[in-house]
């Protein structure tokens, strides 16, 4: 059996998270010019800049732990690098993987229902401080995914 994963593997994930995550921040930018646009239009222009340092407050409350889970990915990724996995190893990464999977899909599902539930009875102020930490949320595992894939890539490149 083929080893599961390998650097060039890991290298084209981290550029493809780098083009998501510039995609992603225009996405942001562009949502916060319409926010704020709303705001204006509603009176409440001074609430704009209530709903940016609410997003960053709760992002940092968010950090350490997206932090955590990301290094943890990426450190498994790395550990497979060059192995081939028996029947046994092999089911027991894909159960790692899947878990993974669920809990990404659990944060980003819990986003999306909050969002699509609370549209069209919010306050511009709420949406736009749900809009703002759903996206910094995905930036922030991209960044943190790198960062931990780049540090651990130089370990492996010059042993």
């Amino acid at each position: 059996m083929p080893p599961i994963m390998d650097l060039p593997k890991i290298k084209k994930t981290i550029r493809i998270f780098a083009v998501a995550q510039c995609a992603l921040i225009a996405l942001l930018v562009f949502m916060a010019v319409l926010f704020q646009q709303r705001l204006q239009l509603l009176g409440r222009g001074d609430q704009f800049m209530s709903g940016v340092v609410a997003a960053f407050v709760i992002q940092l409350l968010l950090f350490y732990p997206i932090f955590r889970f990301a290094g943890k990915e990426a450190e498994r990724d790395f550990s497979l690098i060059g192995k081939t996995l028996n029947q046994e190893e092999l089911k027991a990464f894909t159960k790692q993987k899947r878990w993974a999977d669920v809990t990404k899909m659990a944060v980003f599902g819990f986003f999306f229902i909050f969002i699509l539930a609370l549209k069209p009875a919010t306050p511009t102020l709420v949406l736009s401080v749900i809009y703002y930490s759903f996206v910094l949320t995905i930036v922030t595992y991209l960044q943190c995914y790198n960062f931990a894939a780049r540090k651990r890539s130089k370990g492996v490149a010059n042993p």
